[in-house]
């Protein structure tokens, strides 16, 4: 939800759409610096905060924790730190973060740096209250985080105990990454493959979203549930699933200023579960 007028306006949209639970940026996700958070804001914000089931964030699209580059991997570093402090200001307990891109500096040592950029934002931000959650990706070129395997070896190579972590994973960037959801056996292969790579203990949260691309497109063009290559039958599984049942799941679909679709995609989420 669009925090355009304050936080707690996002909480507002979120409750008009009939949301319970709400993804946020604490700041404009497309610039480095942000002015500091309102304190009446902050306390309105923590407010409306419990009528939700799950209120967590989105850090910002800039940083690239992975960067081979000293100056924008510091960049990073400061800027997550930030996202950390502000989120612990507004009782938000979980952060989604892409993993970022090597940009030619190779998977392992970009998998490292990752891990290192972690680790020092927890420490510059001298909280662990919230915890770093490494988004799945479609795998666009240099990025990581499109395979199991990436986000495993990045949560194995954090310090011991330095800084909270886990997963979210995004539908529609599994998909485009080449894990089939579309029907039952491939499905349980996908949620398979998972378990033995990373283990439902380190999923946190779900973005529920189809895919304009098809499956291993390495492309990532979100579209409403049910209109794009992923289908219907996937979702009826993943909001049926018991292993997912107390995760937080939020939409990241196309909105107009109104919420209609965001209404629309929520009222078919419901009926697949119950139909």
């Amino acid at each position: 939800m669009s925090i355009a007028g304050g936080m707690s306006r996002a909480l507002e949209r979120a409750r008009l759409a009939g949301c319970n639970a709400v993804q946020v940026f604490t700041r404009n996700q497309m610039r480095w610096s942000s002015p500091p958070l309102n304190d009446e804001d902050v306390r309105h914000f923590r407010a409306a905060s419990a009528g939700f089931f799950s209120v967590f964030a989105h850090a910002s699209y800039l940083i690239n924790p992975a960067s081979p580059d000293e100056s924008q991997f510091q960049r990073s570093v400061s800027a997550l730190a930030e996202e950390l402090m502000r989120c612990r200001r507004l009782g938000i307990g979980m952060l989604v973060l892409h993993p970022g891109s090597h940009r030619g500096s190779g998977e392992a040592a970009g998998i490292r740096r990752v891990a290192e950029a972690l680790n020092r934002a927890c420490e510059l931000a001298g909280t662990r209250e919230v915890r770093i959650l490494l988004e799945t990706t479609a795998g666009q070129g240099s990025s990581l985080g499109c395979r199991f395997e990436q986000l495993r070896d990045m949560l194995d190579c954090l310090a011991a105990g330095s800084c909270p972590a886990g997963v979210c994973v995004d539908t529609c960037h599994i998909f485009a990454a080449g894990y089939d959801l579309r029907v039952r056996k491939t499905y349980e292969h996908t949620w398979s493959l998972f378990e033995s790579c990373l283990g439902f203990p380190c999923l946190y949260a779900v973005h529920l979203n189809d895919s304009k691309r098809g499956l291993g497109s390495r492309i990532d063009r979100h579209e409403h549930i049910g209109r794009g290559e992923i289908g219907e039958g996937a979702f009826r599984l993943l909001v049926r699933d018991p292993r997912l049942r107390q995760l937080p799941m939020v939409l990241e679909t196309p909105k107009g200023p109104d919420l209609r679709e965001d209404r629309e995609n929520l009222a078919l989420l419901r009926r697949l579960r119950v139909g």
